[in-house]
This record gives C-alpha cells, structure tokens and sequence, in this order.
C-alpha cells in the first residue's frame, strides 16, 4: 500500500469516527474504534498464516461462515495441534468465532448477540491468545457502558453500526500490518489534535518523533559515521501510545539495521493499553517489546530495580516526551535513590529533571538519549541549576535543539531537545536554534516542522555544524566562566542579525549636503514670494550654513 493509500484509509476511518461518535466522549470512542482496528489486524495476520500453513487444506468461503471456522468444524481432532502450531508461528491463536470476519458478519446481519460474542472476544484475546501475556489490554473498554446506550438492545445496535461502517472502510484497502499500523497512527494523531492539553499524556507529533528517532540511532562517539547497525535495546520511560519507540525502530530497520528489544513505561491505563496495541498492529512480536504499566518516578518497575549491578539494565538509545513541569512529591527515601544522590532532587514543582535524571541513569556507556524538555531546564536556578552544573561538568551534556513554539497539541510553548550522552568525545555543546521563522511553516493551529527542516536539524547534529544565527559549538569553559551554566540558546545563537556598522562622518557630510540643497530651494523661493508680497517661508538661507 502506498503512503497516499495508507493515508486515504487513515482519513476514511477519521471520517466514520467523527460521524458516528454523536454525543460520546471523543476519548471512549477512540478506545471502541481503535480497539476494532485491533482485532481486524489479529484476524487477517493469523488468518494468513493459517492459510499458509494449511495451504490446500484450507477450505473457501461458504456463505456467512469463514474458512477458519469450516476447517475448525470439519477437523476437531487437530485443532490442539494446529493451535499449538501457530503459537509457534504467529505466538498467539484467535478461535474462529472471535475473528473480525465473524464479528463484522453478524453486525451487518444486525445480530442480537453480537454484543456479548465481542465482549467473549476481547476476554479471549486477553487471557488466551497470548497465554495471558496480554491481561488487561481491554480493560478501558467497556462494551455494558451506558455511553453506548441505556439498555443492551441500544448499545447493541451502535456496535452493529459502527462495526458495519469500520469493515465497509477497511474492505477498500489492504489488510498489510503496517496499512493498518499507520492506519491506527493517524487515528491516534487526530484524536490527539482534538484532545487538547490531554494529548500530551499519549502522542508526541511525527516530526518532533523523527528528530528524536534520528538523533539517537545515529554512532554515539561519532555521528557523522551515521547510523547504527544495531540496537540491543531502546526505552521509553513515558512511552505514551509508544509512537517514539516504533518510530526508533523503523529508523534502525529501514535501512536493514536490527534492533533487540524494545522497552515502555507508561502510567496512564489507557494509553498504555494503546501502547501495547500499537506495537502488534506495527508487527512486532510480543516476545520483542515490554511495555510496563507503572509510575516512572516512583521506579516501581522491578526490572529497573535491580540491585545487583551485573543484571542492571542499559540501554542504547533512550528517548522520551514526559509532561512538562510535572508536580510531584520527592520523599527523603527518593533522594538518596541511586537515580538522583549524585545530581540531587528537582523541584516539587517541575519534576523535569526528575524524568531526565531517571532516563539517564540506564543510558549504557556508548548510548544516546534525547528527551523533550520546556525551556525552563535550560536557565532556572535553584536546584534545576545545580543539576545543570553537574551534568555540564561530567560532560554529558552534549547538544541542545530549540524547536518553534505551538508544535504541540497539549502546548504552545517552544520546547527544547537535550540530547544526552555519558562518553562524549567533544568538549563543548552544540546550540541549535531551529525556531526561526524560515525554520518552520506556520499553520493555523499548528506549526509544522517541514521534511527540509527536521534534515536540516538532523545534519547539523550529525557533523556538528556551525551556522550563523542557526548553530554554535560553544566550550564548556565559556558557559561556565560567562554564562554561569546558563544553557539558554538564545546567549549562544541569536536570531537577531547583527547592527549594520555606521559611519558617522559620512553621515554627517551627507546630511550636511542635504541641508545645503533645502535651504538653497527655500531662498530661491522666498524671492518669488516676496515679488508677490506673500509671507517669507522661515528657515536658514545659504550663508546662515
């Protein structure tokens, strides 16, 4: 499918979403909607594996039943197997009454127990199909919801609805994983636009994505050797709907790199569950990702927990877009973690370096980490300055990009990239002011960082580059002995052009020549007006200059 394609089915879906979301909350109708493009892609990736692995065996179609379930009919004995097969293959089974191809049949139908077979549906998928890896995924969907209707007919016949015109949309384009993967991006990325300030708990927009994704695949030491092969891992401390961690992947794989393992954190139920989701729909295996649901400043992941330091985890790139200035409630136990000791405590009421202190903690010694920060990390004193200083000191402060403002949906302020790193070979910072006006085109509601624009912010990170009024390699001894470590881009790289250099004896012989001529023409005329007898015009003659 291509992009213009994959984009037109994004639209259609849009298209239904906001016809038949009527007086629902345009969140829980996100979750119905998205959960339905779920549930179509499991169906068609094991019903095309099934079809593979049964090659002739698997019958044709016959009227309102799908092949699967007459195979399943006619084969009883070997279903175990065939089962056992495809966990093997596929790491999971749908049981044929479950699949999108059932369910749509008997909404168009207009079906009485549609309703409760869904609900089986997403019970089997949660506790079965991935052999209950996947507990909970539904959890935030709830189909007895009086949001659907007040009584179990009502609610019924919505599902018929709006099932019916979901698979009327899907049945015009390509059941590809990755169709409907950028399917379900898109979906995401336009809930997120009407969403507001609540946006910035699930999405992080494309192009801010992409320069994140591209910074932190490319050589650590050196990135002007480009990017890397390969990746043992990747996390997301605040992975939101985990658009960040599919787009380091598809940097990394594009090109025929590899990547290990995938790593999220997410505290929000819904959106981690959306998470989740989104990495299957975008084919990646539930044994390649981990996404944990929990609270990333509390650290309450065992996993990150571990004390013994030869099982500490690492991680080579490390990206993320937590909430800005986020409150939080530091105990006396909090500073003395080991995430935090040597830097100390960010404030109660920006808890900003609080998130990027935990990222970096697990960044592995040639890795890279890029993390969205507002502005205020860069200049505001108190204990935010005492982190900045030690970071600055140690060296791992290794660039700093300012983006435009209003990139966001949850805010308008201009945000900032640190980019981030523990061997850094250059000892001084890269400044890039990537918020002037001929660095973005602006929109109506939102700017737009352009495809011209991010390759220019990603090259002038890759080699370092320097550009007036765009970029600047500034000496750690220089933001120390005159900035005070001062880290705002604006002291390095100014927007502003430089004065134009006056010469004021020039001037002063020009306007002199200038008044010169005006008194010359004003003498010439006060003698016709004094022919006339008409009242002299005032002002110096000639020799009065």
């Amino acid at each position: 499918m291509t992009e213009e394609q994959q984009k037109e089915l994004g639209k259609i879906l849009w298209a239904i979403a906001d016809k038949l979301r009527g007086a629902m909350n345009a969140d829980d109708f996100r979750d119905y909607m998205l959960s339905f493009l779920f549930l179509r892609y499991l169906s068609d990736n094991y019903e095309e594996a099934a079809r593979k692995e049964l090659g002739k065996e698997y019958p044709g179609p016959n009227g309102h039943i799908t092949p699967l379930q007459r195979w399943y009919e006619e084969n009883p004995d070997d279903v175990d197997e065939f089962e056992k097969l495809m966990r093997r293959r596929v790491h999971y089974v749908v049981k044929p009454d479950y699949l999108w191809g059932n369910i749509a049949d008997m909404a168009r139908r207009h079906k009485d127990e549609l309703l409760d077979t869904l609900q089986d549906a997403f019970k089997h998928i949660e506790e079965e199909s991935f052999g209950q890896s996947f507990q909970g995924l539904f959890s935030e969907i709830n189909l007895a919801s009086d949001k659907l209707g007040k009584v179990y007919t009502d609610r019924n016949k919505k599902l018929q609805e709006i099932i019916s015109k979901i698979a009327d949309g899907l049945s015009k384009f390509s059941s590809e994983e990755d169709a409907l993967g950028d399917a379900y991006e898109y979906l995401i990325g336009q809930f997120a636009a009407g969403s507001g300030k609540k946006a910035g708990e699930f999405y992080t927009p494309q192009q801010v994505s992409d320069i994140l994704s591209a910074v932190v695949t490319l050589d650590g030491q050196d990135p002007s050797l480009g990017k890397k092969n390969h990746l043992d891992s990747v996390l997301d401390f605040a992975c939101g709907s985990g658009s960040l961690l599919l787009n380091v992947r598809n940097q990394i794989t594009k090109d025929g790199g590899t990547i290990g393992r995938i790593y999220g954190q997410e505290k929000n139920i819904t959106t981690y569950n959306l998470a989740r989701m989104n990495m299957l729909l975008h084919g990646v295996k539930d044994s390649e990702f981990e996404i944990f649901h929990g609270d990333t400043l509390l650290n309450d992941w065992d996993k990150l927990r571990e004390a013994n330091p030869a099982k500490k985890p690492y991680f080579d790139a490390i990206v993320a877009n937590p909430p800005f200035s986020y409150r939080w409630e530091p105990s006396d136990t909090v500073a003395d973690d080991v995430r935090f000791k040597s830097h100390g405590l960010a404030p109660k009421s920006a808890a900003d370096f609080a998130f990027l202190l935990h990222g970096f903690h697990y960044l592995s010694e040639q890795g890279t980490m890029a993390i969205i920060l507002p502005h205020g990390v860069l200049f505001r004193g108190g204990a935010e300055a005492t982190i900045r200083k030690k970071l600055l000191d140690d060296g791992h402060i290794d660039t700093v990009i300012g983006l435009p403002a209003n990139l966001f949906y949850s805010t308008g302020i201009p945000v900032c990239i640190l980019v981030l790193k523990k061997c850094k070979k250059p000892d001084d910072v890269l400044f890039i002011n990537a918020s002037g006006e001929d660095n973005f085109e602006k929109g109506k509601r939102q700017n737009q960082l352009l495809p011209d624009h991010i390759k220019k912010i990603v090259e002038t990170y890759k080699h370092r580059k320097e550009e007036e009024r765009y970029s600047k390699r500034v000496p750690i001894e220089t933001i120390r002995d005159e900035h005070s470590y001062n880290l705002n881009i604006t002291r390095y790289v100014s927007l502003t052009g430089a004065e134009e250099q006056i010469d004021l004896e020039e001037v002063h012989e020009t306007l002199e020549a200038i008044e010169l001529k005006i008194s010359l023409a004003r003498s010439k005329h006060n003698e016709f007006l004094k022919e006339l007898g008409l009242p002299l015009l005032p002002g110096q003659t000639p020799k009065d200059i």
